[in-house]
């Protein structure tokens, strides 16, 4: 049949460069009326660009837009702005709930659309005086709901619901809208029990049955293998594969969606370490993270005096939660022991006291003085922590503003910070040079330990080569041991000894760099399913 051979959606040849940076190179995404499409692929793959283009999000046309061409049912559609999107057809579920808690659940499923009614005043003084229709709100809300199989109040308040009500509510929102013939379902799962979960996915089919097009992201492979019928795979900005699932299995999705690259991102440098497992840097037990987003439930590990230990993972599965933890910077609980003392957890900066210095994901909120020198953000910590830097004159102490200067001249030149020189503003350096400095600081208080998370993050090619090369130096001529938390796998498995895997606030599996990408793939994945990761 005809109808089963075109698409509702074709993405064609979709490029798109964000200030020199080619974040999507010819990509193409087809989707069919009635069709559960997955689109996988790792953090930084190009899944959100690819959705700002098909949702015409700002974002993209103040950036010099896109490259390629956009259909909806075989005609162009040009879609420049976000309300566009709905006139096509096209609504999302989010991630993170869009919904009015004060508000009723009728009225969060009709905000923007409300159904008014005229009055007696309205009907001499204009519609600005009508009254909302609040029956036929209801039964709208109550149809969508049941469009859904959700058999909910639609006059309880939002507030209060449980999670996965709020996001069957987002979805009824979406399917209340006339003319939905697409929706997107934005990692819809991640933050749902496994019995809410599972229900979404019954609900997803429903949907899908009266003829209306999915796109799941997710990164879940059992739920993929459950109820898309299609998937499309991502890498770096680039289209790798367009599969049925009839077509594939869990093991051959992992490895299309991690695909390590031949490139060695550093030059193999001497390596005379003996590494022993009687000999631990840093043992974690039982360890939990109250950080929103990235919640850690329990993780036990040991690292090694010595060793360059790599934490991977998806976004939002705990990775990141782990080195905010020990620095103090989130609520947690469990015991840290650093050469075998145990870190204070409660107390802030106890972390650096025991020797251990961290480069923050977060360079731009909480790694850096922004307003602040180079010089001043490179010595700062040091300045606290062990007095350096500060020299006495009788009772005083004042500032070593030579021995700070000298030291930051030598540390631009060391990490090649592109810059004016040390009196420079943070902030008015580039991501690679800011990311050079939160180093430099950490280096500065010469620490036996050193966490460094996203250590690559914004930073180009040549920057990314220089940094990872300095920290494989400072492991193998100094000892120091390095905790790298990192979302690009492959700079893990180019740099560490061991790779631990974080999925779900928990940790998947140790893995040894040259373990095999459906290993990786799969313990990435976190799937919910023992069956699925024995596959």
């Amino acid at each position: 049949m005809q109808l089963e051979t075109r698409y509702l959606l074709n993405m064609e040849n979709i490029s798109k460069e964000y200030f020199g940076n080619r974040v999507l190179k010819g990509v193409n995404l087809q989707v069919k009326p009635g069709e559960i499409h997955a689109l996988m692929g790792e953090n930084g793959a190009g899944k959100s660009t690819l959705m700002n283009i098909l949702f015409g999000m700002p974002v993209i046309h103040s950036t010099g837009g896109f490259e390629g061409t956009v259909e909806i049912d075989g005609k162009l559609a040009v879609i420049d702005a976000p309300h566009k999107a709905m006139d096509f057809g096209i609504g999302m579920v989010h991630q993170e709930f869009m919904l009015i808690p004060g508000f009723t659940v009728t009225e969060n499923i009709k905000v923007g659309r409300e159904i008014s009614k005229p009055t007696l005043l309205s009907r001499f003084l204009g519609r600005n005086l009508e009254t909302l229709d609040m029956d036929s709100m209801r039964r709208d809300a109550k149809k969508a709901l049941s469009d859904i199989g959700l058999s909910i109040e639609e006059y309880v308040k939002v507030a209060g619901l449980p999670i996965g009500y709020m996001q069957f509510v987002e979805i009824a929102r979406e399917i209340d809208k006339t003319g939905i013939k697409l929706l997107v379902f934005d990692e819809p799962t991640a933050v749902l029990t496994e019995s809410e979960a599972e229900r979404l996915l019954e609900i997803m089919k429903t949907i899908a049955s009266k003829g209306i097009a999915i796109i799941f992201i997710t990164h879940r492979l059992d739920e993929v293998m459950t109820v898309a019928d299609s998937l499309t795979v991502l890498r770096d900005g680039e289209f790798v594969a367009r599969k049925d699932i009839k077509d594939t299995s869990v093991v051959e999705i992992a490895e299309l969606m991690i695909g390590r690259k031949v490139e060695k991102l550093v030059d193999d440098q001497e390596d005379t370490r003996i590494l022993s497992d009687d000999d631990i840097a840093m043992s974690i037990e039982d360890f939990h993270v109250q950080m929103p987003g990235e919640m850690v439930k329990g993780i036990d590990l040991d690292i090694r005096r010595g060793e360059i230990f790599g934490i991977g993972g998806l976004a939002g599965q705990g990775k990141v939660g782990i080195p905010n933890g020990i620095m103090g910077l989130y609520e947690s609980e469990g015991a840290v022991r650093v050469f075998g003392e145990e870190l204070d957890l409660k107390k802030l900066g106890n972390a650096l006291e025991h020797g251990i210095a961290n480069v923050s994901e977060d360079r731009r909120g909480v790694g850096l003085l922004l307003d602040e020198s180079i010089e001043n953000n490179i010595v700062f910590t040091a300045m606290q922590i062990k007095e350096d830097f500060i020299k006495k004159v009788g009772p005083m102490k004042l500032f070593d503003s030579k021995k700070a200067k000298d030291h930051a001249l030598d540390m631009i030149k060391l990490l090649d910070i592109r810059c004016t020189g040390p009196k420079q503003t943070a902030g008015s350096l580039s991501g690679g040079n800011q990311q050079k400095v939160c180093l430099a600081r950490a280096l500065t208080i010469d620490p036996e330990i050193l966490i460094v998370s996203e250590p690559t993050r914004g930073i180009d090619i040549g920057a990314k080569k220089l940094v990872l090369e300095y920290l494989v130096k400072l492991n193998r001529e100094k000892g120091l041991t390095i905790i790298m938390v990192s979302s690009e796998l492959v700079e893990l498995r180019s740099l560490c000894d061991r790779i631990a895997i974080v999925s779900d606030g928990k940790l998947a599996k140790i893995l040894k760099p040259n373990d095999s990408d459906a290993e990786f793939g799969l313990a990435m994945a976190g799937s919910r399913k023992e069956s699925v990761g024995n596959e």
